[in-house]
């Protein structure tokens, strides 16, 4: 278990990592932060975090490297160029990123040849959760090494979860955003049937969540606005989870059951649809902004 202050180097204050950073040094930790941005790094610097020049100075002497990047190919360049050389020897590295279970492997067997300890530790929660301190992590890496992260991502966090061995917690949080994408497409064309066959989306809301059919992308996420608890939908699809990230998401688990010869016709389609839905421009929009796609001709 690290102490309870720890030197934590902290790399990538995107829309994610900055408010996980923050939430590091507001548990009374001790973060040396680096970003690209300056932007990002003032902001950090605000939150109580010690903004460094580059990766590297942001590795040396820390307890705990915690990395937030877009993908593996970045993962693998910051690990290689500038952990490997500037972590001291048992230092723990965190990757909350989410990556190809392929990389973060990697990464993490090339760090241990380097005496260095690699967990992957990917999130579900968005960036309202990351603010928060509410995220949930799913950790990937040996028991040993989970039990050193626990408490540290605890200060990120709500719930944190040990998946299994390096690589276990990309495979979930992927398995888990394909099981998101494909159900809120199928919720979106259910209301969209629904209201097609005169019957009111607020009525199919109380029938459906209660019943055989029920979903998180129908309770607690619904697509259609003014129905069920206040989501993205009621806000004209801005905020929440960009269609983007999902695309990434259910890429990176094509490319996963290309890998491991998984059939995944739903994850499949689902892709498709998301990447059409991107392709029109709707990039930014939150994913379930797709039942607007699907409502204007057959996909």
């Amino acid at each position: 278990m690290e102490s309870s202050m720890a030197r934590i180097g902290f790399i990538g204050l995107g829309n994610m990592g900055s408010g996980m950073a923050a939430n590091l040094a507001k548990a009374g930790h001790d973060v040396r932060a680096y970003d690209l941005s300056s932007d990002a790094l003032n902001r950090a610097k605000a939150a109580g975090c010690l903004p460094t020049d580059s990766a590297a100075a942001a590795a040396t002497e820390a307890e705990v490297i915690v990395t937030m990047l877009p993908a593996g190919r970045h993962v693998a360049q910051v690990y290689e160029e500038a952990l490997f050389s500037a972590a001291a020897p048992g230092t723990l590295l965190i990757d909350c990123s989410t990556i190809d279970v392929a990389t973060a492997r990697a990464v993490a067997e090339s760090a241990a040849g380097k005496g260095l300890v690699a967990v992957d530790a990917p999130v579900s929660g968005g960036i309202a959760a990351a603010n928060a301190g509410t995220l949930t992590f799913m950790v990937g890496g040996s028991d040993t090494a989970f039990e050193r992260a626990e408490p540290v991502l605890a200060a990120m966090g709500k719930a944190v979860i040990h998946a299994g061995a390096n690589g276990a917690g990309q495979a979930a949080k992927i398995c888990n955003n394909m099981l998101l994408g494909a159900t809120m497409v199928a919720t979106c064309e259910a209301f969209l049937l629904a209201e097609k066959l005169g019957l009111a989306a607020d009525k199919f809301f109380d029938i459906a969540s209660v019943s055989s059919g029920q979903s998180w992308s129908m309770t607690s996420y619904c697509p259609v606005p003014g129905v069920g608890p206040e989501t993205p939908a009621d806000r004209d699809y801005q905020g929440g989870f960009a269609a983007a990230l999902m695309l990434k998401d259910l890429k990176l688990a094509q490319e996963a059951a290309l890998g491991a010869g998984a059939q995944t016709p739903m994850g499949t389609r689902a892709a498709e649809l998301y990447q059409a839905f991107a392709d029109a421009g709707h990039a930014g929009l939150d994913f379930s902004g797709i039942i607007r796609m699907l409502d204007q001709k057959p996909a």
